[in-house]
């Protein structure tokens, strides 16, 4: 299994905080030949709906010194994520977890947001100070 990201413990904390129960840690995927793991499954019962709605969430922190680098390297292990999970769950939805910092000083620039929409990433964005989760876009 793979290392957890320094800020992994912060992303489940705020998640359990909004309701969410952790149901893997890391979430596996089997594809026979590579296992993934993602780092979080997670649920939540909707009460409006009753339906449960599932989530699988892969944290990244952004701390390394290329900053493009690390998004290109998060952008294709979405991707390949995405689609083992439209196999094995399609019914969890996928989130790149971001901390504020880098979505306000990197995730704004225009090409950024181009790549997020045209690939169909869903970002939570998450507050190293508080704890908590800022924003889910999807």
């Amino acid at each position: 299994m793979p290392a957890k990201d320094k800020f992994h413990e912060i992303v489940k904390t705020a998640l359990q905080n909004q309701g969410w129960t952790i149901t893997d840690d890391p979430y596996h995927i089997d594809l026979g030949f590579v296992d993934f793991y993602i780092d979080l499954g997670a649920e939540q019962l909707l009460a409006a709906t009753k339906d449960n709605e599932k989530i699988a969430v892969e944290i990244k922190t952004f701390l390394a010194a290329s900053t493009i680098s690390e998004f290109h390297t998060a952008v294709g292990q979405f991707i390949n994520y995405r689609i083992a999970l439209e196999e094995d769950d399609p019914e969890r939805m996928l989130y790149l977890a971001i901390p504020l910092d880098i979505y306000k000083r990197f995730f704004t620039y225009s090409f950024i947001q181009m790549v997020i929409q045209r690939n169909q990433i869903s970002l939570l964005v998450y507050d190293i100070e508080k704890q908590d989760i800022y924003q889910w876009i999807k």
